[in-house]
């Protein structure tokens, strides 16, 4: 209850002051009818978003149904779309309260005269119905980004890629192309199977080596892949297709009515991985082999920083690999890298998916943010240190938020290569 008490002041104390910046506006129409409906549309939108809060904290555990857990990431779009743009027009609102008591502060303090000027009453009005006219339009930039992310952006898959060479390559790897997807939410896609097989689609499309998947194939339950597993059996590559957990697989943000039926949630797991075609490593590897030379794909187990879980077992999963040429690592959280990876392995390239790269931010040319950097240093794309290599997919699906802002689906292609030679013609 602490946190619906929180979310429901934060609602109203953000429209009690919303409401005080555009009361200038909506005392203008003078038919009272118009007024009342103005004033009625303004208070029915926290309404309806506070009752559809009561309502989803009702169903919390009644049902595993993904349409009830879908309802939850439709309040998050419903806040975004109607609270961003309030916080908007917040600030400009406050930059006006404080210029108004700025202007009393030094009226009352100095004997300066307002005679043969506009009245000092007038001079608020006209500016507060600037302001609250400037703060309208601005605020319909996020407006229009969260319709834009919710109606567009959560389905435009994006191809990513990127080529990396690594020492050691075997002349048959020259080449190899590895496709990387992360992040499939399956319970998120609920009525837009048609979607996921578009997805299919472009991943078959790129005609790769492999195919390998980085964790949180669902939200919380098995069952969210009804109806999505005969889609992505199709998947298909030339030496078949990999995958691992993530931290949602485990099903360990639901409460169970027993531990029994959150251990056969963990069976069904297995069993849709394996329906699905995917090889799980769990603290496993195996080996690629191409043309009588090989190299090692090794997958853990979920390892993040707290409050994420700890399953993954590195030092278990890459057991045997030693003498391999090159080692590639699948781990779903990137904290792993620097924690365990870099500077206390040789493994030449780890693949990573989890930020989503927060599904909001901004790309162009060499200009890289969002917010996920704040909690993720390595958040998403290519990192390299001192030769090792690391990927971090921004995800094929969407979780909390139905939208992506700026941080497109995507599908990653990594083709391997060896290092060119420097050579007396390349000088």
């Amino acid at each position: 209850m602490l946190p619906f008490l929180i979310f429901t002041l934060f609602i109203l104390l953000v429209d009690l002051y919303v409401y005080k910046g555009l009361k200038v506006l909506l005392d203008k129409p003078s038919n009272p009818v118009v007024k009342i409906f103005f004033r009625t549309m303004f208070w029915l939108i926290p309404s309806i978003l506070l009752a559809s809060v009561v309502m989803a904290l009702y169903f919390r555990q009644v049902d595993t149904d993904p349409r009830i857990f879908n309802s939850y990431f439709y309040i998050v779009a419903f806040t975004m779309l109607f609270y961003l743009p309030k916080l908007v027009f917040v600030l400009f609102h406050l930059l006006d309260d404080l210029v108004f008591v700025t202007e009393r502060t030094v009226k009352s303090f100095t004997r300066f005269s307002f005679k043969n000027s506009i009245p000092f009453g007038e001079v608020i009005v006209n500016r507060r119905k600037f302001i609250s006219r400037t703060g309208i339009i601005l605020a319909m930039i996020p407006f229009l980004a969260v319709i834009y992310g919710v109606t567009y952006g959560r389905f435009d898959f994006q191809i990513t890629e990127k080529s990396v060479e690594i020492r050691g390559l075997p002349a048959s790897f020259d080449g190899f192309r590895i496709l990387h997807i992360s992040d499939i939410h399956a319970g998120s896609f609920y009525g837009y199977e048609e979607r996921v097989k578009r997805a299919v689609d472009i991943i078959n499309k790129q005609e790769a080596d492999i195919i390998v998947f980085t964790g949180d194939l669902v939200n919380n339950f098995t069952s969210e892949l009804d109806g999505l597993t005969d889609i992505l059996s199709v998947m298909d590559a030339r030496h078949g297709k990999y995958s691992i957990l993530g931290n949602h697989d485990y099903g360990d943000y639901y409460q169970w009515e027993s531990p029994e039926a959150k251990e056969q949630n963990m069976e069904d797991m297995f069993i849709a991985h394996e329906k699905i075609g995917f090889r799980l490593l769990l603290n496993q590897w195996d080996s690629l082999s191409v043309n009588g030379e090989s190299i090692a794909l090794i997958g853990v187990e979920n390892w993040g920083e707290p409050p994420f879980p700890k399953y993954g077992d590195l030092e278990k999963a890459s057991s045997g690999t030693e003498n391999m040429p090159v080692r590639i690592l699948l781990s779903h959280d990137p904290s792993h890298w620097d924690a365990e990876v870099i500077g206390a392995t040789d493994i030449d390239l780890t693949l990573s998916g989890h930020t989503h790269g927060m599904q909001f931010g901004i790309e162009y040319r060499n200009f890289r943010w969002s917010p996920s950097q704040y909690k993720y240093p390595r958040w998403g794309g290519l990192y390299e240190e001192a030769g090792q290599y690391l990927y971090v997919n921004r995800g094929l699906g969407y979780l909390a938020f139905p939208g992506r802002i700026g941080m497109p689906p995507e599908i990653t292609v990594i083709e391997l290569r060896k290092p060119q030679e420097l050579t007396t013609n390349n000088l």
